[in-house]
């Protein structure tokens, strides 16, 4: 007789998976029915299964992730069908049927699990940090806690779609020059190897004295050529390194501390941290989260390490009785003098949330805008340096034969 394994609930909402022999599917259902299940799927074991071998759903929960795409449609229905009069448990079972992502199916069957063995929602999302940081754990507690959780979901769904969305633009207005360098690159290097020997050979036999760009140009072909691999070994191991250094706690603290020197992206890096902070502040006040948390998670959200020394300063000055405008107000390196203006207003007229609010719109707008324009800036600078990369191309190549010419004479 075949075996089949379903998976359903029980009467009381939690997951059951059972294995039983029957003659068909029809037969499980009877079964399942008289043990007080609810089906949702059904699967024939069979001799040569793999899955006696893999458990294919935690290969495919460990491999795949949730994208901020994704969590920002499921917040944003969770809140709609809330409003619509659904339970949370609900709820989350429909979006848990309807989710393709097998890491999101996963971490909603497991809430799901815990939400109806008593656990507070919130609780239930401190399990998956990698999905749920602490600005939406925040949020949703403090929508459970005032009654009001629909309305967390749906501030929460706004700050995070302008956040990813934000992210998007500067990463969009990046990936033209990325891929302008790493061709270049790419030309450059295969140039070296297979046609520079060709030209440079010509140079070498006719013993003459060599312009200083032509010797520098043959003896990175010849290297090149001879040592191809450990070339570009090295080049990858480079990459890798500078890569790994930015990850460290020394790479991070130099990072923080260029990109907002830099010329044009510095401004846009003050103003997307400035966005990034009023928007967080903002979402976290309007939720009912107290003035100090509401800093402290503000600091977590934040990835420049001097910006988070100015929240840290701020929730330890608001703690002792400054106001939050003080701090913004005297660290105009970092934030704009709007800021901590803005602030300061905010709280003269008891309206902080509401300003912080149209502050994170103005900044949000002023770096969309920039990073449209930002192009108009890059490609010129991209023409100049392909420009002086073929100049110094052309004048190591042409520099010798002026001088053989010069010889001839």
């Amino acid at each position: 007789m075949p075996t089949f394994t379903y998976k359903g609930e029980d009467g009381e909402g939690n997951k059951v998976t059972n294995t039983v022999e029957a003659k068909d599917r029809f037969a499980v259902y009877a079964i399942a029915r008289n043990q007080g299940h609810t089906v949702t799927s059904i699967a024939e074991s069979t001799k040569f299964s793999m899955h006696r071998f893999f458990d294919m759903e935690k290969i495919n929960y460990h491999l795949s992730r949730v994208k901020d795409d994704e969590l920002v449609m499921v917040t944003r229905n969770l809140g709609s069908m809330l409003v619509a009069g659904l339970t949370v448990s609900r709820a989350l079972s429909v979006i848990e049927r309807q989710s393709k992502n097998p890491r999101l199916k996963g971490t909603i069957t497991r809430i799901l699990e815990r939400i109806n063995q008593g656990d507070p929602f919130y609780e239930t999302l401190k399990e998956f940090p990698e999905t749920f940081n602490d600005l939406y754990v925040a949020m949703i507690r403090a929508g459970e806690e005032s009654g009001n959780l629909a309305g967390s979901l749906q501030t929460l769904s706004v700050q995070m779609e302008r956040s990813t969305t934000l992210k998007k633009k500067i990463k969009g207005a990046m990936i033209y020059p990325s891929i302008v360098i790493t061709v270049m690159v790419i030309i450059g290097i295969l140039m070296m190897i297979y046609v520079m020997p060709q030209i440079t050979g010509v140079f070498e036999n006719m013993g003459k004295d060599l312009p200083a760009t032509t010797k520098i140009l043959i003896a990175t072909s010849n290297f090149l050529v001879e040592y191809t691999l450990l070339a570009i070994g090295g080049l990858i191991a480079v990459v890798a390194g500078f890569i790994y250094f930015l990850k460290t706690r020394w790479g991070h603290i130099v990072s923080s501390f260029v990109v907002v020197r830099l010329p044009v992206i510095g401004k846009m890096a003050k103003e997307t941290n400035a966005a990034r902070t009023a928007r967080t502040l903002s979402s976290l006040l309007n939720s009912g989260v107290d003035v100090l948390q509401s800093i402290t998670i503000t600091e977590e959200v934040l990835q420049n390490v001097f910006y988070k020394e100015i929240l840290r300063e701020a929730a330890t000055r608001v703690e002792k009785g400054t106001a939050l405008s003080e701090t913004f107000i005297e660290r105009q390196d970092l934030y704009p003098i709007l800021v901590g203006e803005m602030i300061l207003v905010g709280e003269e007229t008891g309206q902080i949330a509401g300003m912080l609010g149209e502050l994170a719109i103005f900044y949000e707008t002023e770096v969309e805008r920039k990073t449209k324009d930002l192009s108009t800036i890059v490609e010129p600078l991209l023409m100049v340096v392909i420009g002086g990369t073929v100049g110094f191309f052309a004048l190591a190549l042409i520099a010798p034969i002026y001088s053989i010419s010069d010889g001839l004479n």
